[in-house]
């Protein structure tokens, strides 16, 4: 798809405020690109004061939420409280929550729904371990994956599709250009023929400075989902990728 460059900056578990703080001075310092779109992903108790700082043009989302929209359910957040407080996305699925937290594609399906419904846009992320990639399984899994997520989109133009191989993500390792090229169109290609639908499809796995605009540059890459490196300054540069 044409458009912005979709940079996503997953922070994961690490945060103070003070490092917010930092981040945040990195990002008004910029320059930003007014050619890409930017949200950044703080932990939980900070989504709120990361809001109120972060500059304009820059987004925040959630890591995570459950399915349901209040009850007993301990420890989890809902769509309607992350609403509540002025963020406009989520992420879902991501390998982590799959693989630590025994998400299956079935409950992350009905996040998705749920989340849709509630009126936050989604960062949806699918990806095959090592051994499913050397099993030459990862049309079959990201496709599974993709299926269980599309299946439950009843707003398609909030949704972001994020192709994340769980072998190259905080390793060091990157999917070769070619080679997130290659998924991605495979991944378009399925959703044009099973759902007739084009979604933003972006890449995440160990995105840095170094290798960030040969990744932008594929046709069928539509941005980043930056784990690591969206804690230090190359983070801009990823963002500028495109210029």
């Amino acid at each position: 798809m044409s458009g912005k460059l979709f940079v996503g900056g997953n922070w994961k578990m690490n945060c103070s405020k003070k490092q917010a703080d930092e981040i945040i001075a990195m990002l008004v310092k910029g320059p930003l690109s007014k050619n890409a779109e930017i949200v950044i992903a703080p932990p939980a108790l900070y989504l709120e004061y990361v809001k109120s700082k972060a500059p304009a043009g820059v987004d925040v989302a959630a890591q995570n939420c459950y399915k349901e929209a209040s009850g007993a359910f301990t420890g989890e957040i809902s769509p309607a409280m992350i609403k509540d407080i002025g963020v406009e996305w989520v992420i879902l699925g991501h390998s982590e929550r799959r693989a630590i937290f025994k998400e299956d594609d079935a409950l992350i399906g009905a996040k998705v729904k749920h989340a849709l419904s509630a009126g936050l846009k989604v960062i949806a992320c699918v990806g095959e371990t090592l051994q499913e990639r050397e099993s030459n399984k990862t049309e079959e899994v990201v496709f599974r994956q993709t299926k269980a997520i599309a299946e439950n989109i009843t707003t398609w133009e909030n949704v972001v599709l994020a192709y994340e191989p769980v072998w190259a993500i905080g390793t060091g390792k990157t999917a070769s250009p070619e080679q997130a090229q290659e998924v991605h169109l495979k991944l378009r290609e399925f959703l044009k023929k099973d759902f007739n639908k084009d979604l933003r499809i972006i890449y995440g796995g160990s995105v840095t400075g170094k290798n960030c605009k040969e990744l932008s540059a594929q046709k069928d890459v539509d941005g980043f989902l930056v784990g690591g490196a969206s804690l230090k300054p190359e983070f801009i540069e990823i963002i500028n990728a495109r210029g």
